[in-house]
């Protein structure tokens, strides 16, 4: 007589079987970042969030040429554009506190904008519609054949300054995607019309101090210091590092200017997860892929993409997935979220020869089960 185990049973014993398949160990993590092992070359700083819990947290080379410090957890890097999901939290906190809306007009904060920003609301600046113009193309115009050294740093400021001397922006707002520096430039003067206080205060006031992201800050040169601070570089032809850690650009705050910690970013991912600072509710529009009038986003190359408040929304091996880089002058960064899979995988890097997401992908792909 055979006998027949109970449904519950198999399924039980299925459960079990894929949670055994999907343990991965420290070291098939760390073999990923082998080539980043180092003691007198730049690196990375690495951590993975699983189910809640950081289970890998470590660092690669060193922060600084010039010390030797070795990168730790506690190390702070310069995010650039990974800096644009705090930006857009920023706004979204206004919107929660009734003091703005996301159809709200850039005339409506800044009266004396020229004609061209009546039709840009703060959703196009969110999602990348809003057709203003390129800041850094604008500067890099106003100081021809002049080396990156030489031109004079850049503040938010002096971002809308430069786009309201402009009469035109480069299309219809809502009727393309284009990836904008300015738009969340923009931004950070908003935050600071809106709430009075200056866009590094509101950061510090309604994010990292409630989150107590304690060693995380918008790096304002003579305003404050980094602590633990990175400091970026890139290779040379010849193989020899040289320190590349501030350009023309580097001041801008609303694009870019977040330093933190892969210890203070376990706490961001945290908050994210539990809807610390925003309600389920509150952060889909942050979730919502942009659907410009002329047809679906795309990058230059015509490769479709999705994109919220802040955050790429392309899934990734059918796997949803919420993610962003950062890349300026020494600095690559990423941030890799898989929320239905409790998985995040985060990539901070101090050199300009690695590529984070390609690495955080790598690392992903141990713990995701593939779907067809």
């Amino acid at each position: 007589m055979k006998t027949r185990l109970p449904l519950a049973f198999l399924v039980l014993c299925v459960i079990l079987l894929a949670s055994a398949s999907a343990q991965v160990s420290s070291n098939q993590v760390d073999a990923v970042f082998d080539s980043l092992k180092s003691n007198n070359a730049p690196g990375a700083a690495v951590l993975v969030v699983r189910n809640g819990k950081a289970v890998f947290r470590r660092g690669y080379g060193v922060a600084d040429l010039r010390t030797r410090t070795p990168i730790d957890p506690e190390t702070d890097f310069r995010l650039a554009s990974f800096t644009k999901q705090f930006t857009a939290t920023c706004i979204m906190l206004l919107a929660h506190d009734g003091k703005l809306r996301y159809d709200d007009h850039l005339t409506d904060f800044f009266p004396k904008f020229p004609a061209y920003g009546k039709s840009i609301t703060v959703r196009n600046l969110l999602n990348h519609t809003s057709g203003l113009p390129d800041y850094e193309e604008i500067l890099m115009k106003q100081h021809p054949n002049t080396p990156d050294d030489k031109i004079p740093q850049i503040l938010d400021a002096g971002v809308l300054k430069s786009l309201e001397q402009q009469t035109a922006g480069q299309f219809p707002p809502g009727s393309k995607w284009q990836y904008s520096n300015s738009g969340y430039a923009v931004l950070a003067m908003i935050v600071e019309k809106v709430s009075g206080n200056p866009f590094g205060q509101f950061l510090h006031e309604r994010i990292f101090v409630p989150l107590k992201m304690n060693h995380t800050l918008a790096y304002e040169k003579g305003k404050n210091e980094v602590p633990h601070r990175a400091y970026g570089h890139t290779k040379d032809k010849d193989g020899t590092w040289r320190e590349t850690d501030q350009s023309p650009t580097s001041p801008v705050l609303g694009d870019g200017g977040i330093y933190t910690s892969i210890d203070d970013l376990e706490k961001w991912d945290r908050a994210l997860r539990e809807h610390t600072l925003l309600s389920q509710a509150e952060m889909q529009p942050a979730l919502t892929p942009v659907e410009p009038t002329s047809g679906p986003a795309k990058l230059h190359s015509g490769k479709t993409l999705s994109y919220g408040f802040g955050w790429f929304l392309d899934p990734y091996h059918g796997h949803r997935r919420m993610f962003h880089d950062g890349e300026t002058i020494g600095f690559l960064t990423t941030i890799q979220r898989f929320p239905d899979d409790n998985l995040t995988v985060i990539v901070l890097a101090n050199r300009t020869d690695v590529d984070p997401q390609a690495l955080a992908l790598k690392v992903a792909d141990l713990y995701l089960v593939k779907k067809p």
